[in-house]
């Protein structure tokens, strides 16, 4: 039996290519992490997660740069439902979150497989328009019947 897979949607249009471009410099930041492993990135990606995840888009550093990119490159406009790339940033705040508190104390381990996993989700998005957090979202609604509402 197939699982079935859902997404919240509020009906609010989008553009996925600067979704896709937020997604592309997710990944070059968590591979810089990989490099590097200084909490500010993790800091930075939580507090620009937080920013897109809770109607606060606008003022996203990451999300102002994936549109001047657009503009300025003239990338069209592909329509997609916000509250799918909305709770997918809610996921990404909590896991770059975690991330953080495993830099702070010193899980080297951790934080890298935690990096691993933002660049993973992020590289699905850009690259493939995978959206993770449907997948996580249709998980946790049958945990969670009350998502749906």
């Amino acid at each position: 039996m197939k699982a079935e897979l859902s997404c919240p949607a509020d009906h609010i249009p989008i553009n996925e290519n600067q979704v896709r471009l937020n997604a592309l410099v997710v990944f070059l930041l968590s591979l810089t992490f990989l490099f590097v492993s200084h909490w500010i990135i993790p800091f930075f990606l939580a507090v620009d997660f937080y920013l897109r995840g809770f109607g606060f888009g606008g003022y996203s550093p990451i999300n102002r740069l994936s549109g001047w990119i657009v503009k300025i490159a003239s990338i069209p406009n592909k329509p997609i439902d916000r509250a799918p790339k909305q709770f997918a940033a809610q996921l990404g705040f909590f896991i770059s979150d975690i991330l953080l508190i495993a830099v702070v104390v010193e899980l080297k381990s951790i934080s890298y497989a935690i990096a691993g996993l933002l660049l993973l989700f992020a590289f699905l998005e850009s690259a493939l328009s995978f959206c993770a957090g449907c997948h996580v979202y249709s998980f946790l609604k049958k945990f969670f019947p009350r998502l749906a509402e």
